[in-house]
């Protein structure tokens, strides 16, 4: 690999993208990355830092002046338009913004950070993550999006957000059974729905790799582990990962909610209504591609849940 192959990466601070960063420099890419002033203690030498904001177009366009290729990772799950953390900036204006500036300078190749399950008529995070998807597949861009399903690993610090400590914090560390949530007024199926769980690792192997395989231009993998499991299933491996009881209790998803459409504001609420849709929608994926991408799978087991412990 030529070591002056430069990467602009949007999203570089966070959960998944700490990691593609680490992949980048472990394997001889220069990642020139876009980020806030205050951000630099969580950026690794062998980094390129500009300073700036996603909307800022000179600084978008500026990160990616002398790079080969753009990966577009930011994403949010949740919204507080007070603090202007919202869907619409992040997800649609920020893609529009980077694929504008692609195209102005001629950066052909570009990689998107999607979500397993986007659609026109979902919620809003469904939303806004398809239309990013459907700006990017109608540029003359040279494209990749991968759509992950749940993405779970050692967040590592500074206060990412990852799905199995979450559920450890606000539904594990508390004095009650754990919820099986369920629709309707029977609990037959509680915790029946079902995901695909991926490790962030090989989330960060699939884009990096990506970058040099051709054949994957112009398409869309749904991106999920090797193994789909029940929510009841998930819940149980998090628990005992994390040293925790493991007792379930059916729980009705409407009566949280309830709770939801009053607290979702506050950022110390754990969930939102949103959330929980989709949740109860499951998130599975039909096909692996690590074969393709000759990358090995870590599965959803103990001996890959132990920064739990």
């Amino acid at each position: 690999m030529d070591t002056s192959y430069k990467v602009a990466v949007f999203g570089s601070t966070g959960f998944v993208g700490s990691y593609i960063i680490d992949k980048l420099i472990g394997e001889t890419f220069i990642p020139k990355v876009l980020i806030r002033k205050g951000s630099e203690s969580k950026i690794p030498s062998g980094c390129e830092i500009i300073f700036g904001d996603i909307q800022d177009k000179s600084a978008v366009i500026k990160t990616m002046t002398e790079t080969d290729a753009v990966i577009y990772n930011i994403g949010i799950i949740r919204q507080f338009p007070k603090k202007r953390i919202i869907f619409n900036e992040l997800h649609i204006h920020g893609v529009k913004n980077c694929i504008e500036a692609a195209q102005s300078i001629g950066v052909k190749r570009f990689i998107l950070m999607s979500a397993n399950g986007v659609k026109p008529n979902g919620t809003e995070y469904q939303r806004t993550k398809w239309q990013a998807d459907e700006f990017l597949m109608q540029s003359e861009l040279n494209w990749t999006i991968f759509r992950p399903s749940l993405i779970f690993g050692d967040p590592r610090g500074h206060g990412r957000p990852e799905f199995c400590t979450q559920i450890k914090k606000n539904m594990l560390s508390l004095p009650l059974p754990a919820p099986l949530f369920y629709k309707g007024i029977w609990p037959k199926d509680a915790g029946g729905f079902s995901m695909t769980p991926i490790h962030v690792e090989n989330v960060a192997e699939f884009f990096v790799k990506a970058l040099n395989m051709e054949n994957t231009e112009g398409k869309v993998y749904n991106l999920g582990g090797s193994k789909t499991l029940s929510w009841k299933t998930i819940i149980h491996r998090i628990a005992l990962a994390s040293g925790k009881n493991t007792w379930k209790l059916p729980a009705p998803v409407h009566a949280v909610q309830i709770a939801a459409s009053i607290f979702e504001k506050y950022e110390w609420f754990p969930v939102t209504r949103d959330q929980l849709t989709m949740l109860m929608e499951g998130n599975t994926v039909s096909e692996n591609y690590f074969d393709e991408f000759h990358i090995f799978s870590k599965d959803f087991i103990n001996d890959n849940l132990d920064f739990l412990s």
